[in-house]
């Protein structure tokens, strides 16, 4: 029993739907496992131990209860470069997944579950959906009866006018027949026969019988996986640690978005942290072990949990049936056609796309847009790292420029009476009489780095000005370049011989300020508590 507290979720009061759920997303994972194993360049049953290892560690270690995790799209194209930029060494390949398992684990020990959820949606969806695009590129030539070009994309992109030109029609027949039948079958008939496994069950029967000049698979070594273990190439290690960054934060956030998707299903609550951590345990023991990096997969979450499953039960056991599949077949599994698993991964590609964000770019905002497709374009054209990278910088730069309209916006000249600050009647008879001696200016909200070059230029006086008070009884905080604008202000104040009062900065905000030098030269009693107070010692200036 206390073994079973340890893990999130688990009880036996579900034993039937766990059992059905695990079986069924079983039935569902083998086909794309298959399918994703031979994308990735390793071979098709590193990809069933991709979906084995990380399927049950995730589920057993995990923070969402009804989750399947395995070998997804996105992880895929990443191995796949991996793969082949250490195609002469593949040994650092496997210990670049265990690096971003452990990544993961580092993610989950430094609690930053919640900070990864914080990435921008225009990246993530730009991001994913430039996967998207990747594996439908990538997939064409298998598709229409060729071996994929080397070179990846480029690559590909530059030898289909001959695939074009010299297309197999007979494969090209079964693959986008596949193709029909995952996009085609009814939603009712897929929940009790997943459509990729129909797909591949009768493509491959067809081509046994029928077609035996389309290429198949081929031998699948069979049996339990022999031990990767961890290599280093110092000459290489900073690219190796990139690539594990990658795989580690991409697998963080397909998996987290995916928790997020079953919490809404099952009306639940993920543990973020911990599934990072059962995540990064699942890929660090699916490298050593030779598997395919994986992350939480949407599609076998739901299949699961419409199939009745809700405790991690269920993903452990959808990994042991793949396992006992595993044991005894290869020598079925050999005779699948690649154009039919080219047929499925077309479908996946076109699902990861973000159609929905896409139909929306007319009415979406232009900034937002902009940004979602330059990292579509890097994704697929450039760089995974780079697209990745460049979109979180101009996201970030955006939202800077954004905050700092609000803060500059926020910043208001008062020289008379101002009902919308709520004045008392004491303040308006003192800004009444001496508007043209005083000028407040009164800031609403933080006072910030982005904004300060900005404040700088706004807070001008003239030498009608005696008096200069800055109410900062609604700054909740001043940062260092924020205070250094408000310290050349408090200068060119004095050069014009005006008096500067500070009003209502709270204790933190006169703590930085007093910290960085901004109060210095200024008496003591040049900071009030309140408003009020600022403009009675003003009034008192300005009669002395």
């Amino acid at each position: 029993m206390r073994f079973m507290s340890l893990i999130h979720g688990f009880h036996l009061k579900n034993l039937r739907g766990d059992i059905y759920g695990g079986l069924t997303a079983a039935v569902v994972a083998l086909p794309l496992a298959l399918a994703f194993g031979v994308a990735s360049g390793v071979g098709p049953i590193a990809g069933l131990y991709g979906a084995i290892f990380v399927g049950f560690f995730a589920a057993l270690l995990g923070g969402t209860p009804s989750q399947i995790s395995g070998p997804t799209g996105p992880m895929t194209v990443v191995m796949a470069i991996i793969f082949i930029e250490y195609i002469d060494q593949p040994a650092l390949a496997f210990t670049i997944i265990m690096m971003g398992g452990a990544f993961q684990i580092l993610f989950s020990v430094l609690r930053l579950g919640s900070l990864i959820s914080l990435v921008p949606y225009t990246v993530i969806s730009g991001f994913m959906s430039g996967i998207g695009v990747i594996i439908i590129i990538l997939q064409l030539g298998p598709l229409l009866g060729h071996s994929a070009p080397a070179g990846g994309v480029m690559g590909t992109f530059l030898g289909l006018p001959a695939i074009f030109a010299a297309i197999k029609w007979d494969a090209a027949a079964i693959g986008f027949g596949v193709l029909a039948v995952v996009w085609l079958m009814p939603a009712k008939l897929n929940r009790i026969l997943p459509a990729p496994l129909v797909a591949l069950i009768i493509g491959t029967l067809i081509v046994v019988n029928y077609l035996p000049e389309v290429s198949i698979l081929g031998e699948i070594p069979t049996g339990l996986p022999q031990l990767k273990l961890p290599q280093i190439d110092f000459s290489v290690l900073p690219a190796m640690v990139g690539w594990a960054l990658i795989l580690a934060l991409l697998g963080s956030i397909d998996s987290l978005l995916t928790s997020l998707i079953a919490d809404s299903v099952t009306r639940t609550h993920h543990r973020s942290n911990r599934e990072l951590f059962g995540q990064g345990i699942g890929n660090l023991i699916a490298g050593i072990f030779g598997g395919i990096p994986g992350a939480g997969a949407t599609m076998r979450t739901l299949v699961n949990v419409r199939a009745g499953g809700a405790t991690p039960l269920s993903g452990m056991l959808h990994a042991l049936i793949l396992l006992a599949l595993v044991l005894g077949l290869g020598p079925l599994a050999s005779h699948i056609p690649h154009t039919v698993l080219a047929g499925i991964l077309v479908k996946v590609g076109i699902d990861i796309i973000d159609w929905g964000y896409l139909k929306r770019v007319t009415r979406a905002p232009r900034s937002g847009v902009v940004i979602m497709l330059i990292v579509l374009g890097l994704t697929v054209f450039v760089d995974l790292i780079v697209a990745f990278a460049t979109g979180m910088v101009a996201a970030s730069l955006l939202l800077v420029k954004r905050m700092t309209d609000l803060q500059l916006a926020s910043v208001r000249a008062v020289s008379g009476a101002e009902d919308d600050l709520d004045f008392s009647a004491a303040e308006q008879k003192i800004l009444t009489e001496y508007g043209d001696s005083i000028v407040l200016y009164h800031f609403d909200g933080p006072v910030s780095f982005g904004a300060a070059k900005g404040i700088a230029k706004r807070l001008v006086l003239d030498e009608s000005h005696k008096i200069l008070i800055l109410d900062l009884t609604d700054v909740p905080m001043v940062d260092t370049t924020g205070a250094f604008a408000l310290d050349d202000v408090i200068v060119n104040a004095r050069e014009l011989d005006a008096s500067v009062i500070l009003a209502g900065a709270n204790d933190k905000v006169v703590d930085v300020l007093t910290r960085l030098g901004v109060m210095a030269g200024m008496a003591q009693s040049q900071s009030v508590a309140t408003r009020q107070a600022a403009l009675e010692m003003a009034e008192h200036l300005i009669r002395d």
